[in-house]
């Protein structure tokens, strides 16, 4: 037992040294648990900020300037007064998001009873932006409206009041969401790239037949990778929480840390056993990469971090209980968002755990198989 576990270790440090003679991988876990997770979570904001707007006023009355003069920060930049002929022209160079085309007579035709048409031109080309502001202004424009021809504004009390309260991030911020759920994608990405990538470059580089002939074993390789490629993503998983996202974007984090860290590391054991068996089926890098998509998307995609499980039909949430990711998504959300604990947490884990000795053995087959062809 101990000559096997110090053929774990010594394999292990084989494969960390190997790591830090590749730079561009190097590069690539720097970059992914930094600067990737801040580009990612503020780059897809779903709220409407400083969207520029611009207003076509044939009108030129004093409705039509109170309209104009209603816009502004911190949901749209100051109004910009454009000829008619300046639209298109705005829109398709993306000068401007909204355009608002006030018509003639338009204050007249509103005290007279009647009820004239404003008409929106939006860039939908900018999908989230234009979704939420199209709703913004015509609430706006009504709001101003009833407001001007009331004298004052003026709101009916519901029959029904729904109040929401929100208990993580209540101001709703987008990237607070997005930067943790970029951290999770990024734990399962980056193992599964990693272990498998090791494989596969010991397979080119010949050093999978000079193990060969020393006194190891398979499952004593795949646990040399396991724990050193997992060591490594959950080193980089732990610094990037407290730096960039704790950090940098300010996140508040509900739950306890190392509770989090205990699931990645579950996390980590089965999608390293999953890059250990993409890097025995292919045959070199270009195809492990190109496996890889095949693979790493389902994950993400279909785990519930980007859509709610929800709202996928039930024969994919059926299929994705038995991936690891639904589950660690499902335990990082509870932590992190929620302040969960181990009482809470506990059947994903273990849920996790079942999972990750189920793909190890799939793996440890597989890799046996390709050692046993490579020894004849």
């Amino acid at each position: 037992m101990n000559r096997r576990l110090l053929n774990v270790y010594n394999l292990g440090i084989k494969e960390l040294r190997s790591l830090w003679r590749d730079k561009v991988m190097l590069l690539l876990i720097l970059w992914v648990f930094t600067g990737g997770i801040y580009t990612v979570s503020k780059a897809a904001s779903q709220e409407l900020h400083n969207a520029p707007i611009a207003v076509v006023d044939h009108d030129r009355s004093v409705l039509s300037e109170r309209i104009v003069q209603s816009f502004y920060g911190p949901y749209f930049l100051p109004a910009e007064r454009i000829d008619a002929a300046k639209e298109d022209a705005g829109l398709d160079a993306g000068r401007y998001i909204f355009v608002l085309d006030v018509p003639p007579d338009f204050e007249k035709d509103v005290l007279a009873g009647r009820e004239p048409d404003v008409q929106v031109n939006i860039d939908a080309t900018s999908m989230s932006q234009a979704f939420i502001g199209a709703g913004y202004i015509q609430n706006i424009v009504l709001g101003e409206v009833n407001a001007f021809v009331a004298g004052k504004r003026e709101s009916a009390d519901p029959v029904i009041a729904t109040e929401a309260h929100v208990k993580f991030n209540p101001n709703l911020i987008s990237f607070w969401f997005g930067s943790v759920m970029e951290l999770i994608n990024n734990i399962t990405m980056l193992s599964i790239i990693l272990t498998g990538a090791a494989v596969v470059r010991e397979r080119e580089y010949g050093t999978l037949e000079h193990l060969l002939v020393m006194p190891v074993d398979a499952i004593e390789i795949m646990l040399a990778k396991v724990w050193s490629m997992s060591l490594v993503v959950l080193a980089a998983t732990a610094m990037s929480l407290e730096l960039v996202v704790k950090g940098v974007l300010g996140v508040p984090v509900a739950g306890a840390v190392p509770l989090f860290l205990l699931g990645a590391l579950l996390q980590l054991f089965a999608t390293s056993s999953i890059g250990i068996f993409l890097g025995t089926v292919a045959r070199n890098m270009p195809q492990l990469g190109l496996i890889m998509i095949l693979v790493i998307l389902p994950l993400e995609l279909l785990s519930g971090g980007v859509t709610p499980r929800e709202s996928m039909p039930r024969a994919v949430q059926m299929v994705m209980e038995v991936a690891p990711t639904t589950h660690f998504v499902a335990l990082a959300q509870a932590i992190l968002y929620r302040g969960a604990g181990f009482s809470i947490v506990w059947p994903r884990l273990l849920a996790i755990l079942a999972i990750s000795v189920g793909f190890f053995a799939a793996a440890l087959s597989l890799f046996r198989k390709s050692l046993a062809r490579s020894s004849g």
